[in-house]
């Protein structure tokens, strides 16, 4: 059976099995996968089981789904492959047929991964330290939540229509009164 195992340390061995066609993934309890971390959305990306390929959908998340690095909409993910949403990495391990395996294969072997070395820094680290894969700084993945045009243009109104109650308000007060002697 498949399944996604988170890789992120802070969540490290959390796994879900995707036995429905449908599974939803996001920060909220009515999640099938509920994962409680603040880079992910409400209702961050849905994964379907179709035939053989599990298929990665994002639901317009915030921070955004990407699959081995790329940012996605909707793509496959084969088995072994990083499925990153926020800041929270998972994998995607197969036990059981039914899932195929990851497609072309390297001819050439491959060395084993190799794990850098860390830094252990007194005082805390600073974020030239910190180092994303391909050597991008976390910098460079900053993310934003979205701004909420609504909210600013329900302010900018009200502020026009206050501006205008006050200029009329002074207007009638500023009118000489008409009082019959």
């Amino acid at each position: 059976m498949a399944k996604l195992v988170i890789q992120t340390q802070s969540l490290a061995g959390r796994s879900h099995e995707l036995t429905a066609e449908r599974t939803t993934v996001g920060r909220v309890e009515d999640n099938a996968f509920q994962i409680a971390e603040q880079s992910i959305s409400s209702h961050h990306c849905e994964v379907l089981l179709r035939g053989n390929d599990v298929v990665i959908k994002d639901l317009d998340s915030t921070n955004g789904t990407f699959i081995n690095d790329e940012k996605i909409t909707e793509g496959v993910l084969k088995p072994d492959q990083t499925l990153r949403l926020g800041q929270v990495e998972l994998r995607l391990e197969t036990g059981a047929a039914g899932v195929p395996p990851p497609s072309k294969p390297s001819a050439l072997p491959t060395a084993p991964p190799t794990k850098k070395a860390t830094k252990a820094i007194q005082g805390g680290v600073k974020l030239s330290d910190l180092e994303g894969s391909g050597g991008r700084s976390l910098a460079d993945k900053a993310f934003s939540k979205k701004r909420n045009k609504v909210g600013t243009y329900f302010w900018i109104f009200a502020g026009v229509v206050i501006f205008i109650i006050v200029v009329l308000l002074i207007i009638a007060f500023s009118l000489p009164s008409k009082t019959a002697h």
